[in-house]
């Protein structure tokens, strides 16, 4: 697993519960390190082990935690080019819905070497999709569910999201778009302004 997302965790956990329950973290893990090298590789394995730690730590179930971790990579201030290279996806919420079947490529462009699971969208009728994650890693979809949830707020958009199931290795987020213009989305320039 690529150490970007490795340290993502680590960043979370960190950021939102200190770094003393890291360390309670890694040592219950027993791991022989302190912190992941961002661009480093790392046996598969360890990111199941460091999230169900995490989750364990906690005391919350794993999807709530993974949708945390969701929602941690699209609002803190650290993490403000992924907002933005999602942001490139389109200019309404709709618009980006569509546009994340590219995303594992978007993100590529950024770290050649990050290879994001593949992700398709679904549309089933008026405002009605389903988003299809696979999800070498359970919890994706949950991810996927955080992510969506501050980017619907992004663009103030009102949608509901659910995690519909999870087999054979792929997750399922329903996304019901309730009204595309809720609320003024949060300001985005595609260019830096001049003058």
């Amino acid at each position: 697993m690529h150490g970007l997302i490795n340290r993502s965790i680590q960043s979370f956990v960190c950021d939102s519960y200190g770094t003393d329950i890291w360390i309670d973290l890694i040592q219950r893990a027993d791991l022989d390190f302190v912190e992941f090298e961002a661009m480093l590789t790392y046996d598969d394995a360890l990111t199941p082990l460091v999230l169900d730690t995490v989750s364990e730590v906690l005391g919350r179930p794993r999807g709530d935690v993974m949708e945390d971790i969701g929602t941690y990579l699209v609002s803190h201030p650290s993490f403000e080019a992924v907002r933005r290279l999602l942001r490139f996806g389109g200019v309404n919420f709709e618009d980006f819905l569509h546009s994340l079947d590219d995303l594992p490529d978007r993100a590529r462009l950024a770290v050649s070497d990050l290879h994001l699971p593949r992700i398709e969208l679904r549309e089933h009728g008026e405002g009605q999709f389903s988003l299809i994650c696979d999800a070498p890693v359970a919890g994706y979809g949950h991810v996927m569910m955080g992510i969506l949830r501050v980017m619907a707020d992004d663009y103030g958009a009102l949608a509901l999201l659910e995690h519909t199931g999870s087999g054979q290795g792929i997750e399922t987020v329903s996304i019901v778009l309730i009204e595309a213009e809720f609320s003024q989305g949060r300001q985005f320039d595609l260019g830096a302004r001049v003058g």
